[in-house]
């Protein structure tokens, strides 16, 4: 393990007021989307779908990275250019999901444990040898009536270091996403004592298998009440529950969280994301930023459609959603803003 190699690539992907785009969607999570447009669920379709945001005008403004997917790693735009070549040359560093899904756990009702461990210090090589820089693996926490059990986060957290380990012997840096779902009735509260078990846990996790903490990238949910739940919190509430949380689970040695969206509106991440910097920067004793999908890409998508004709329009809308973010990550954002267009 190379530490200089992984601290370089964290400094880039923290550098300024920049963000990551969470791009990795799997071939039948885009299909969902491009279906839902009424767009026919092809390969091509996809990497049309990926070739406009990666060739965005501007995008590098706001996107430090960008996390891929297996198939997506591997396409290239119509005029045969790679999409990692497009990507280095905008000076955006292409990262790589790698676990293989969050499937039912064995023994647990309703709990889910990620997959993807066989074989995955051979394909780390091959990412690397592609372009990669670094790499993302999601386990996912469901708060529920009995949920989650010990057993559930224990397995789940064992995993995401054993990842990081072998991204890190790669000279990958590893970003663990361990999700809090926002589904469910829970309250903030209970997002709360969840999400501080649950990073404790993996940390404890970290430290067992001497992953150097410079080197990775923590990539957690904000602490939100439930969907469903009754009492909807304000951006302030939810920043300082947010940021009590995290100075309670992470270490400080950490370089930087990246906040994922989960499900939360593009306005409400922004919001959020700016609470935090604009009421508790000066608490923060990491680089704290974003590492959204749904939340840059929409409504750009629907602004798509699927028609070559819409790219220009598509693409203006994507930058100037990464750039709300960007404000955001300074805590200036605006809701203003949203109508900023160009």
């Amino acid at each position: 393990m190379d530490k200089q190699i992984l601290i370089d690539t964290v400094q880039k992907l923290l550098a300024g007021d920049k963000g990551l785009l969470a791009m990795d969607e799997s071939v039948n999570t885009c299909n969902k989307r491009l279906a839902s447009l009424g767009i026919p669920q092809t390969e091509e379709a996809r990497r049309s779908f990926r070739e406009w945001i990666i060739t965005t005008p501007g995008l590098n403004e706001s996107i430090s990275g960008a996390i891929l997917f297996d198939e997506t790693i591997r396409q290239q735009t119509k005029d045969g250019t790679s999409f990692i070549e497009v990507l280095k040359k905008a000076g955006i560093i292409p990262g790589i999901k790698v676990d293989k899904g969050a499937k039912p756990m064995a023994g647990f009702p309703g709990e889910k444990i990620t997959e993807g461990l066989d074989g995955l210090r051979e394909r780390l090589k091959e990412y690397v040898q592609l372009g990669a820089r670094f790499a993302k693996w999601r386990a996912v926490i469901t708060i529920g009536e009995n949920t989650p059990t010990n057993a559930c986060i224990d397995s789940n957290m064992q995993r995401l270091a054993n990842y990081a380990s072998l991204c890190q012997e790669a000279g990958l840096v590893p970003i663990v996403e361990p999700e809090v779902l926002m589904e469910g009735n829970h309250t903030m509260a209970q997002t709360f004592e969840v999400t501080e078990k649950v990073l404790k846990a993996l940390f404890n996790q970290l430290y067992l298998q001497n992953i150097f903490m410079e080197g990775i990238l923590l990539k957690p949910n904000m602490v939100i009440a439930g969907k469903n739940a009754k009492t909807q919190n304000s951006a302030y509430e939810i920043a300082e529950a947010t940021v009590n949380c995290l100075l309670q689970s992470v270490p400080a040695a950490v370089p930087g969280i990246a906040f994922l969206s989960g499900g939360q509106s593009s306005q409400q991440a922004s919001e959020r994301l700016n609470a935090i910097h604009k009421y508790f920067s000066r608490k923060l004793p990491w680089v704290v930023t974003f590492s959204f999908s749904r939340a840059i890409e929409y409504p750009a998508i629907e602004i798509w459609n699927g028609e070559d004709a819409n790219v220009e329009k598509a693409q203006k809308a994507l930058y100037h959603r990464a750039k709300l973010n960007a404000t955001a990550r300074r805590g200036e954002y605006d809701a203003e803003m949203e109508n900023d267009i160009l």
